[in-house]
């Protein structure tokens, strides 16, 4: 009798059992589903966040390639713009240095034509006696007006007298005896030269000591 009540019990105790075990694997198979959703969203959000990499990475690449191709153009363009300065200054150096020496030309003939008329009022003030006359005084105040813009046009007389001898410079026409000059001194000016800038216009014909 005592043995069948416990054999009831014992079946009362593994019914239960069962039952634990079967509300159990609902729960189970619920958590079971969450995580396996939990699972599959963690995945797609990661391919989400793979697929917006890649994207992100490509617009960078494409923004690098068009980024150096800008940069190349403006370089190209840099170049350019540096030829171009180059040849504007060389052209206008070239355009400035004809225009120059126009002007020095156009300076050095106009010399060359006034050198004669210099020698003139030279020989006219040195063969005038009378230097308080009136006429002295003009002759010598157009002479000194006409030196005068030589001058202001760098055009200025050779000075030679007592000078060593210069091939370049000077036109020796006369050898003479001198003790009071070393050999090869010019020690007489017969005629005056002038010089434009560092160009001779016409050398100092002068006497040279031996």
């Amino acid at each position: 009798m005592i043995l069948n009540a416990g054999r009831d019990k014992g079946e009362d105790n593994l019914d239960q059992a069962e039952e634990l075990v079967q509300d159990e694997i609902p729960l189970q198979d619920e958590i079971n589903d969450e995580e396996v959703e939990a699972t599959e969203g963690d995945v797609a959000e990661e391919r989400v966040e793979e697929q917006g990499r890649e994207e992100k990475e490509e617009l960078e690449k494409e923004y690098q390639e068009e980024l150096a191709k800008k940069n190349e153009k403006i370089e190209e363009l840099m170049m350019q713009i540096a030829r171009l300065q180059a040849d504007y200054n060389n052209l206008k150096r070239r355009s400035e240095e004809k225009i120059k020496n126009s002007i020095d030309y156009g300076i050095e003939s106009l010399a060359k034509e006034l050198l004669p008329v210099m020698d003139n009022f030279e020989r006219a003030l040195e063969a005038e006696e009378d230097r308080d006359n009136s006429f002295y005084e003009g002759i010598k105040m157009i002479y000194n007006q006409l030196l005068g813009i030589l001058e202001s046009n760098s055009i200025k007389e050779i000075e030679a007298l007592h000078q060593p001898f210069d091939p370049n410079m000077h036109n020796a026409v006369m050898v003479e005896e001198s003790d009071e000059y070393e050999e090869g001194t010019v020690i007489g000016i017969l005629q005056k030269g002038y010089q434009f800038k560092d160009k001779v216009l016409r050398p100092v014909t002068v006497i040279v000591s031996k």
